[in-house]
């Protein structure tokens, strides 16, 4: 489902990143060029941890349950240089939202064609959940070794703690960004799934033109004020249980 997107972005890559840029730009993401692109720096490990999971969960899931499709692709793997769309990369570190390498998948060999299928589309946000609650623990483990003074140091205990607290965040972008239930995202495959939306008369509609309405929404800001929100919470909520406790 989500090859749409991909296709559709790169029939217009350059213009698109640029348009998503400019929109950073008036929002003030960068007022201060050196500290973003450092801070940029630091999130890449979350970055290529969140997107290479992410699809390999896909994968392995839809391979699970039959179909053979990802493993003839060679995506039954976490090696990034299978997964990572380059796109979906730069505009996950300038943007503030990503993808990765769409997964491939043939429903026709699951045999319950509706079950298996909404599995396989929650299999990746709920591995980036696992991410970062597991991010979340080591975090944890090494505030407890450094300090908790550790985090507002230069030092490289302070920029690893960083580090890890990004792809707890990272991992949490990407669960939320692809629960919106809007296609090509793997929220609507879920809704998809959920509540057989195929019978519908206006689903191939709204399939069609998913892809440019999520871009509309992403350009005008309204997925960051879904998105941001959504994730802070989700990140207090482990940074109080988890991190700090």
């Amino acid at each position: 489902m989500r090859d749409k997107l991909s296709s559709l972005l790169r029939s217009g890559p350059g213009i698109i990143l640029i348009l998503l840029l400019i929109t950073n730009f008036l929002n003030g993401g960068l007022k201060d060029p050196k500290t973003y692109f450092f801070n940029m720096l630091l999130t890449l490990p979350g970055i290529v941890v969140g997107l290479s999971f992410h699809e390999f969960a896909h994968a392995f899931a839809s391979n699970a349950f039959g179909d053979p499709t990802p493993k003839a692709q060679g995506r039954l793997t976490i090696n990034p240089a299978k997964h990572i769309d380059p796109f979906g990369f730069f505009a996950l570190i300038f943007c503030g939202f990503g993808w990765g390498v769409p997964v491939q998948i043939d429903n026709r060999y699951y045999k319950r064609p509706r079950l298996d299928e909404f599995i396989v589309s929650v299999a990746g946000v709920t591995m980036n959940l696992i991410i970062a609650i597991v991010f979340a623990f080591i975090s944890r483990f090494a505030i407890n070794l450094w300090g908790r003074d550790v985090i507002l140091t230069d030092s490289v205990q302070g920029l690893a703690v960083k580090v890890l607290l990004y792809v707890v965040m990272i991992n949490i972008t990407l669960m939320i960004f692809n629960l919106i239930p809007v296609p090509p995202l793997d929220g609507f495959g879920l809704v998809t799934e959920l509540f057989n939306l195929r019978k519908t008369g206006w689903y191939y509609t709204v399939y069609q033109y998913g892809g440019l309405v999520l871009l509309l929404l992403l350009l005008f800001g309204v997925v960051s004020r879904i998105l941001y929100p959504l994730t802070s919470s989700v990140y207090s909520t482990l940074l109080t249980g988890i991190i700090l406790a």
